[in-house]
């Protein structure tokens, strides 16, 4: 049922760096390895609406109403922009509290949720992507874009949770470098706000 293309091409999809997997390897290098699967569930959970939205074919409606997706479009694009200044803003003065990090780990999944679910890019990529892979003459395609979903999501799910636990285990190098660290937050800083800038500008 699950071509050995479609799991490829999938894994190729999750790996390129993207909103998602740039909070989940920020969030492992300035916060930790928790840290990091906690931004890695958030994204993930943050495709789940897309897909449902796939599966159901609203997302083709979301396609013609220009104003829905000029709306989520841009709510996606501050949101972002909002993640690289407040990164920005922090450059030189990060403080680690493990304490505060245990109870914050939901808002850092949270916040991985709201990067991915308000980019509605995600809905027409699915509508667009996941059909390829249905079987012709299939008498359950809604079925099987059920378990392409699924299995989509759980691709997600370890390639981010690899991407975390790398980024994690070089945390005490980058933490013990105030130079680095302030290079890198400033590099994570402009790759949100460019990423921010492309969402804005783009065409559905």
């Amino acid at each position: 049922m699950f071509t050995t293309e479609f799991l490829i091409t999938s894994l190729i999809i999750v790996m390129l760096p993207g909103p998602g997997v740039i909070y989940t390897l920020s969030t492992g290098l300035f916060v930790g390895r928790r840290a990091s699967l906690a931004a890695a569930i958030g994204c993930t959970f943050g495709s789940i609406p897309h897909l449902l939205v796939s599966i159901l074919g609203l997302s083709a409606l979301l396609h013609l109403s220009a104003l829905a997706f000029q709306l989520l479009k841009y709510l996606g694009a501050a949101y972002l922009l909002y993640v690289a200044w407040s990164m920005w803003r922090d450059t030189g003065r990060l403080q680690i509290d493990q304490r505060r990090c245990r109870h914050g780990l939901r808002a850092i999944a949270v916040k991985g949720f709201l990067i991915n679910i308000l980019n509605p890019k995600l809905s027409m990529f699915f509508i667009a992507f996941l059909p390829q892979f249905v079987p012709l003459g299939s008498t359950s395609p809604a079925l099987h874009l059920v378990l392409l979903s699924g299995i989509f999501m759980l691709i997600t799910l370890a390639v981010f949770l690899l991407y975390g636990l790398f980024a994690g285990s070089l945390r005490d190098y980058v933490i013990g470098s105030p130079h680095l660290l302030g290079r890198l937050q400033r590099g994570f800083a402009v790759a949100f706000a460019t990423l921010g800038a492309r969402l804005a500008m783009a065409e559905r």
